[in-house]
């Protein structure tokens, strides 16, 4: 799929990939890794835009006696469409996910680093998705 290195075709149709905002941390932690591992920017004028919708969820389980949360699991799911700029078609309209357990412990300092590294760990693994879906899609197309 990627041929020819940073030159070959699929990189770069995907360097001309515009990423559109997206709402909220989680959004921006999305998209700075979509831009990374686009190379968005890179071809000049781009020819395609992404645009994202994320949907981010956390939930407690594992109840003691008391009602006290002995774990959470933190989801994040993003629904996506490709757009050809040229034509204003969609080319690509998929959705991507992942979700992570966390354990709650005693210290909320704790609690709260594991709650963002799981979100940044998240927004890394959805974006690697995106990626993978979008180069293959624009592999068929060229």
């Amino acid at each position: 799929m990627y041929a020819g290195g940073g030159q070959g075709s699929v990189a770069r149709a995907l360097a001309g990939v515009d990423v559109s905002a997206i709402e909220g941390k989680a959004g921006w932690l999305v998209r700075a890794a979509l831009v990374d591992r686009l190379g968005a920017g890179s071809a000049g004028t781009p020819r395609y835009r992404l645009d994202v919708r994320l949907d981010e969820q956390l939930q407690g389980l594992g109840l003691l006696s008391n009602d006290a949360v002995t774990r959470e699991r933190r989801t994040l799911r993003a629904r996506y469409q490709l757009v050809d700029l040229a034509t204003g078609a969609i080319i690509l309209d998929a959705s991507a996910g992942s979700d992570a357990g966390i354990d709650i412990v005693s210290s909320e300092y704790a609690v709260i680093a594991a709650e963002q590294t799981a979100l940044e760990n998240l927004s890394h693994e959805v974006a690697d998705q995106i990626v993978t879906r979008v180069a293959t899609k624009l592999r068929k197309a060229n």
